[in-house]
């Protein structure tokens, strides 16, 4: 018999129930076969079902508690610590940011209290953090010549075919806030393909020689020979500058499909991840802010590429409409290049190395110091504590014990500063508003239009006609004054000139 559905069955049991009730000992059971074959139940529960019997089943027991307040307070404190990451990613990081925060003296664990972290799923880490997460609250140029763009080659997501530790794409960030115009810094964003290792540095003003000049100095940082450059059709890219530097560093050139942001979804990711994540969305102009930021870049290169688990998308399988992606596990990108067989020894050496000496609390105090001072400076007040990356880290430490607490932590996600917009020009009605007003009180029906004239002849060639519509939104809140007067005034009082008068 083909599987049935519960309702199916109700009604099946409902049927049959009634004739079985009236039957003979004979005829019960042959009812009772026939029943058991067609619903697949177990003889007993049928049996039951169809006596109109209720199916007692023991209470389910309460399960034991296994996590405690201990663990809460170790797993709220680890979560701030890697900067507040997911349940999945936190649970790949929570071993060797354990392990790190226990060799400089942040952490001291139980061992029982560790075994049990470290045995926590990723979803048992996010019912944990649940509490924690209530209180949190939660914005034409110039154009390159085809024959440019057509020498260098395009390349599509689909087209990387796993390359080696090498291949980067490039794009900027904008940090212009709510307004494009005049000059802003923009942030260089290199992402390795392969290993996800980021690298970022300002840029003061958008201009090709001073983007070589970074990208020379951002190789130096990078953990491997950049073997390949993969950017939009941006015009700073898109430039014989650019192209001759790669040429002559044998780095391959390659560019995406015009308004495609899908074809660079890698460093487009991280645009979002980290930039947008560490800076915001406010303005910043400037040498001293492009300093700021290079600072704060410093330390988040630090923390994102040693102690950041990301995923990655590892295949992708279209069943009609629906696509089904397959990730592999959360990894840094520093785990990422150690593993991946194609890294050189030495690399691996140098990297375990400075893995060995890096602090994550301490970068993250680094972090949130430079956010404080960028924070302050967009919103032009003066910084709270100037002194704050000299905080000393055992305070910063007993901060994040608390720190869900208070809300959001980062100082660039607080609020944007807008000054007040005052009046743009004087008023240009000032020096006849009174004589307006008298005239509106006495006459409130006159139109704008008749007022203007009046006021022309009184005032000759002070005036113009352009100071129409002016004048018509000054009679528009006259007249909403008058009418809440009218219907708000108090019991048994009117506004002057407003009482009601009976005629004889």
């Amino acid at each position: 018999m083909g599987w049935l559905s519960m309702a199916t069955r109700k009604e099946l049991t409902a049927a049959v129930g009634a004739r079985y009730r009236s039957s003979d000992r004979a005829k019960k059971a042959q009812i009772l076969d026939e029943f058991v074959e067609i619903t697949g139940f177990h003889r007993k529960h049928a049996m039951r079902l169809l006596r109109g019997q209720e199916d007692v089943r023991p209470s389910r027991r309460a399960r034991r508690r296994v996590y405690n307040e201990a663990e809460h307070n170790a797993i709220a404190l680890l979560w701030e610590a890697s900067d507040r990451i997911c349940g999945k990613r936190l649970k790949a990081l929570m071993p060797a940011l354990i392990e790190a925060m226990e060799r400089h003296g942040h952490l001291d664990l139980a061992p029982e209290i560790r075994g049990k972290l470290l045995a926590m799923s990723a979803a048992t880490i996010d019912r944990a953090l649940a509490r924690v997460r209530e209180g949190l609250g939660r914005k034409r140029r110039r154009r390159t010549t085809h024959a440019l763009r057509r020498s260098i080659p395009i390349r599509t997501s689909a087209d990387w075919n796993d390359p080696a530790p090498g291949f980067v794409e490039a794009d900027l960030v904008a940090h212009s806030g709510p307004s494009a115009r005049g000059s802003y810094i923009q942030t260089l964003v290199l992402t390795d393909i392969a290993t996800g290792w980021t690298e970022c540095a300002p840029l003061i003003v958008r201009e090709q020689t001073l983007l070589s000049t970074v990208l020379t100095e951002l190789r130096k940082q990078l953990p491997f020979a950049l073997l390949g450059l993969d950017t939009d059709n941006d015009t700073v890219f898109m430039n014989e500058t650019l192209k001759a530097y790669c040429e002559a560093a044998n780095i391959v050139f390659t560019r995406c499909r015009p308004y495609r942001k899908n074809d660079q979804a890698f460093v487009e990711q991280k645009n979002g991840a980290v930039v947008r994540r560490m800076v915001g969305y406010r303005r910043f102009e400037g040498l001293e802010a492009a300093t700021l930021l290079a600072e704060l870049y410093r330390s988040a290169r630090l923390f994102v590429n040693f102690f950041q688990p990301s995923f990655k998308l590892i295949a992708k399988q279209r069943d009609g409409a629906r696509v089904r992606k397959t990730y592999s596990a959360p990894a840094t990108p520093h785990q990422r290049v150690a593993a991946d067989a194609r890294t050189l020894d030495p690399v691996r050496v140098r990297l375990q190395e400075i893995y060995a000496h890096l602090d994550p609390v301490a970068l993250l105090r680094d972090i949130r110091a430079a956010q404080e001072r960028l924070a302050a400076l967009a919103d032009s007040q003066p910084t709270s504590d100037p002194a704050m990356a000299s905080q000393p880290i055992d305070l910063f430490l007993a901060s994040l014990r608390t720190a869900w607490k208070d809300g959001a932590m980062r100082p660039t996600d607080r609020p944007i500063m807008k000054a007040k917009r005052g009046r743009r020009r004087p008023d240009p009605l000032i020096r006849a508003t009174p004589d307006l007003r008298k005239w509106f009180e006495a006459e409130p029906w006159r139109t704008g239009s008749e007022l203007l004239s009046r006021l022309q002849v009184e005032y000759p060639g002070a005036y113009p006609n352009k100071l129409l519509r002016t004048l018509q939104r000054r009679l528009k809140s006259w007249r909403s004054e008058q009418a809440n007067a009218l219907l708000f005034a108090p019991s048994g009082k009117m506004p002057p000139g407003h009482e009601v008068t009976t005629p004889q």
